[in-house]
């Protein structure tokens, strides 16, 4: 039931930005449009995970995952919320806490039962913290190289960019990482 709600709800975003891809195509807007088209595949990727693999997505990451395309492509990009200098801080901030909350999921889906019981609190907070950090700063050296290489202007900012970046990112994970504390620490 989870993997079928899971599939609608892309099913849905990829619509809503093939339907939005289509009418900036129409009007002229060649650019925008590409990013549209790129929210279509952005949107088709948990479902090829879901179809083609055996690895399962939660359905809460899913959820999280089409909240950050959503506010990232469609209000960042498409609507011009980036314009607004607070946007990208806090789709880093969202971003931080989508890629701690996988990175909790896939610690529980990689130790077995008895072992999790047996892990300290803290080091799960620690996990799951450099995990989202890790995260983050991949993120930084895909925008750097991207500046270097295609000259995108993707750093806008330089330095200060991506440190506020990195920043929001670990403040993100940061809460996730107290929420799988208290987690670990009640069960």
């Amino acid at each position: 039931m989870r993997k079928k709600i899971a599939i609608i709800l892309c099913a849905i975003y990829v619509v809503f930005m093939a339907i939005t891809a289509v009418l900036l195509f129409s009007k002229g807007n060649q650019s925008d449009a590409l990013i549209a088209l790129a929210g279509v595949v952005c949107g088709l990727v948990p479902i090829a995970i879901i179809l083609f693999t055996k690895f399962e997505l939660s359905l809460p990451i899913i959820i999280f995952y089409l909240i950050f395309l959503f506010g990232s492509q469609y209000l960042g990009s498409l609507q011009g919320f980036y314009r607004n200098g607070w946007w990208d801080s806090f789709m880093h901030f969202i971003s931080g806490m989508l890629i701690a909350y996988f990175g909790y999921d896939l610690y529980k889906r990689l130790l077995r039962k008895d072992s999790i019981t047996k892990l300290s609190p803290w080091f799960v907070f620690l996990f799951v913290l450099s995990f989202s950090v890790f995260g983050g700063v991949l993120w930084e050296v895909y925008e750097f190289s991207m500046d270097q290489l295609f000259d995108m202007g993707l750093q806008g900012g330089g330095n200060t960019d991506t440190m506020t970046d990195l920043i929001a990112d670990t403040i993100g994970g940061f809460v996730i990482s107290i929420w799988t504390y208290v987690k670990v620490k009640t069960s």
